[in-house]
This record gives C-alpha cells, sequence and structure tokens, in this order.
C-alpha cells in the first residue's frame, strides 16, 4: 500500500507549509499514473494526519493509440484503446502530484488584545 508513504510526504509539505497553524482541509491533485487507490489514500491520509480531511483529485491519462490514432482520456495508464482495443498506446501526463490547497483554522483575534 503504497497511498501510506506518499500521504507521509504529502503531510510533511502540509506542516512546512502550514508553518505551526491547524490546517483543517488539504486538496492533493495525484495522476492516474501513480495508481493511487482513493478509498487507500483517503483512510492513509486520515491515520497520518490525525483527522486532517484530504480532498484527492485524481489527474487521467492522456492516451494515443498507435494503432489507430484515437485520442482518449483514461483514469487507468495500461487501459486498451476504447476505439479499437489495441495495447500500443502513447501516453502523456498523469504522473502529476500537486498539494494544490492547504485550508488551515482562522485564528480568533477576539481572543489576542490587540
Amino acid at each position: 500500500m503504497h497511498e501510506l508513504g506518499l500521504c507521509e510526504g504529502i503531510l510533511q509539505a502540509v506542516e512546512r507549509r502550514a508553518a505551526g497553524r491547524r490546517v483543517t482541509r488539504v486538496r492533493v491533485r495525484v495522476g492516474a499514473q501513480h495508481r493511487v487507490v482513493e478509498s487507500a489514500f483517503d483512510q492513509s491520509f486520515a491515520l497520518v494526519s490525525q483527522g486532517t480531511v484530504a480532498d484527492l483529485v485524481v489527474v487521467p491519462v492522456r492516451v494515443t493509440c498507435l494503432d489507430c490514432g484515437h485520442e482518449a482520456e483514461a483514469a487507468d495508464p495500461l487501459a486498451a484503446c476504447p476505439a479499437c482495443g489495441g495495447l500500443d498506446l502513447d501516453t502523456m501526463g498523469g504522473d502529476e502530484l500537486i498539494l494544490e490547497a492547504i485550508h488551515v483554522e482562522e485564528e480568533d483575534v477576539s481572543r489576542h488584545p490587540g
């Protein structure tokens, strides 16, 4: 289950950027070529982050069939061509791993005299 290691790395990046503020939500964009199972990612992130919620956006792979020339997007980088069933595919993209957004808890300014 590589999702756990992936989530640990993401959490390290989140903690650096949050600079001590409480994080309430994280949005991660991950390419289909990473072959992340969404439910395993959700469980792994909850485990390493102690309750912070992560939204996962899976970016599809752009495939071009070298047999018939058909172009499409696929969630599975090992998919067959949807037009002819060919397996000789050229892939592009889907290898992204982007920490897209970090939501932090707003500081209650009424508790800090100023």
